[in-house]
């Protein structure tokens, strides 16, 4: 009795704080008393917590949305999509590097390509001087559908930040990389890739193995670094 309630939304069968959404600095205040009374005063960085909750929230919704409004009609999961993306641009790779550059577990990535390959957008061969290395590379038509679909795609991201300026885009886009680069120093490696098991999306745990190489010479084929 007595107790305060915090209000949640439900996203994908998960519930978050609504109110760390808010803009209304008596709603964030209420939730930091909320949060110090729920943990007995413990002395939390609220405005780290209110990043982290925003970055989850706004992933999840812009995954979700693009699922519904453009990859549905193609009987593509995000992660599946991505996988073709980074094909279709840099394209054979290693499984390792592939499943590092879709931001997705080596386990994943397994079940992605099963999926791609059974579609015919995807093929898988072994490595020409390392069996225990796979490569994988789009086919004829997977490189067709990332065409069909990118445009539609693209327009959706504009979609979803309709409400930035090209400023505020860019500027968020530094600021994400920021976050990224910290990851990335905390953990000694590149940040990108998923633990656990795929949210939305997908199955399967677990990390690849090998070596980065991305093309049957040796010749690592990477994206570029931005920012």
């Amino acid at each position: 009795m007595g107790a305060k309630i915090v209000r949640y939304r439900t996203i994908v069968s998960r519930t978050v704080p609504g109110v760390f959404s808010s803009d209304d600095d008596a709603e964030l205040r209420q939730a930091e008393r909320d949060v110090a009374d729920a943990f007995e005063g413990a002395p939390f960085d609220f405005s780290a917590l209110l990043v982290v909750s925003n970055v989850f929230r706004a992933a999840t919704a812009v995954r979700n949305h693009m699922e519904r409004e453009v990859l549905s009609a193609h009987q593509l999961s995000w992660s599946a999509f991505v996988v073709l993306f980074v094909l279709r641009v840099w394209g054979e790779q290693e499984s390792h590097r592939l499943a590092h550059e879709a931001g997705i577990t080596g386990g994943t990535l397994t079940g992605v390509l099963s999926t791609l390959e059974r579609r015919g957008f995807a093929q898988r061969s072994p490595h020409p001087t390392d069996g225990r290395r796979v490569l994988v590379a789009p086919t004829d038509d997977g490189l067709r559908a990332v065409d069909e679909i990118m445009p539609l795609f693209n327009q959706h991201e504009a979609i979803v930040t309709a409400d930035l300026s090209a400023t505020d885009r860019r500027h968020l886009a530094r600021l994400l990389r920021t976050v990224l680069r910290t990851l990335d120093a905390e953990s000694g490696t590149e940040s990108g890739t998923e633990s656990g098991t795929e949210s939305g999306t997908g199955s399967g745990t677990g990390s690849g193995s090998g070596t980065a190489d991305g093309t049957r010479d040796g010749t690592e084929r990477r994206r570029p670094a931005v920012g």
